[in-house]
């Protein structure tokens, strides 16, 4: 059965954002954005990229050749590929005031644009943090990828435990990762002093005088005439997300729901199925039907487990993200 709307529109609904024109019908689930096509004057040129490499503007004919071609984006070599980075080697530190984690992000390069081919420097969350703020504030035209959330819920979660650092070092790692392989923002020049510099302490304050400096005039000068001459499709798109966050915010809670009853659900099994081997031991002529329903409660308590584990590790961490983008578009 269908699950009840969680808004007032639901998503089949609601015109898609870069839909061609609005007198267009829908049809019975959303359809794809079309191409963005370009200027005949602006495709006929070649376009290259800030390192040099020509960038291809035409756009995969399918699907199919859209996931190959990702394929082959993924097979990188040394050859290909000049920037390298990778999260690892988490370590707590104590201090009088405060006890946070830091990170250790490793580089290897090839780009004139660095000093060396190799650095090693330790970051903590808030680094992460100063440089996605210093990428919204530098290239305003691109998406910036979203980094994992910062709270907690004390009592819940703890936020020192071996498991949550596990999984927040991976989404920083995916985190520079992207940013890595992006065209503009690896080029970017708060993130080669993220990447070299020793301190970040002397940048940010920097940052902080020149602001203090320059005063919020400025900010609100130009954030009212973006607010002024902002097209009509900004808030179709901005409404569009809101639905999609909500929808995919109830997905989240409902995924939760099921897992925390699975695995509820698998400790009763673990408890009930050793009863039936008792039971056999006992009632000879009904020892091998009862080991075999035994056998089968075994076998429904590995597949229940794994099914858990794939929906803990695979499914929800792919729709927390979803979300995070989708804020991140905002």
């Amino acid at each position: 059965k269908p699950l009840p709307s969680s808004g007032p529109k639901s998503l089949r609904e609601m015109p898609h954002p870069l839909a061609t024109s609005s007198s267009e019908e829908m049809g019975p689930a959303l359809t794809p954005s079309p191409d963005l096509l370009l200027p005949r004057s602006i495709a006929d040129k070649d376009l290259s990229l800030p390192n040099g490499t020509p960038v291809d503007t035409s756009s995969p004919a399918s699907s199919s050749s859209l996931l190959n071609r990702l394929q082959l984006d993924d097979d990188f070599d040394g050859e290909t590929r000049d920037l390298f980075v990778t999260v690892d080697d988490p370590k707590k530190h104590v201090c009088t005031m405060e006890t946070y984690i830091t990170y250790r992000v490793t580089t290897k390069t090839t780009r004139a644009e660095f000093d060396l081919p190799e650095y090693s420097v330790r970051r903590r969350y808030q680094d992460f943090d100063w440089l996605r703020n210093k990428l919204e504030e530098s290239q305003p035209t691109h998406l910036i990828p979203p980094l994992p959330e910062k709270f907690v819920v004390k009592g819940v979660v703890d936020r020192f435990s071996e498991e949550f650092v596990e999984t927040r070092r991976k989404a920083l790692d995916k985190f520079l990762k992207r940013i890595t392989d992006h065209p503009v923002l690896s080029f970017n020049e708060h993130f080669n002093v993220f990447l070299t510099a020793k301190d970040l302490s002397a940048y940010k304050k920097q940052g902080m005088a020149l602001l203090s400096k320059m005063g919020e005039s400025v900010k609100y000068v130009t954030g009212g005439y973006k607010l002024r001459s902002r097209p009509l499709e900004f808030a179709t798109i901005g409404e569009y997300l809101d639905t999609f966050s909500l929808k995919l915010g109830t997905i989240d809670r409902i995924a939760q729901r099921i897992i925390k009853e699975q695995l509820e659900y698998l400790v009763e099994l673990r408890e009930y199925g050793p009863v039936y081997s008792t039971w056999g031991g006992l009632e000879v002529e009904l020892s091998e039907p009862l080991e075999g329903v035994s056998a089968c409660i075994g076998n429904c308590c590995t597949a229940l487990e794994e099914l858990s584990e794939e929906m803990t590790e695979d499914f929800l961490p792919v729709l927390r993200e979803y979300i995070l983008y989708s804020e991140s578009m905002k």
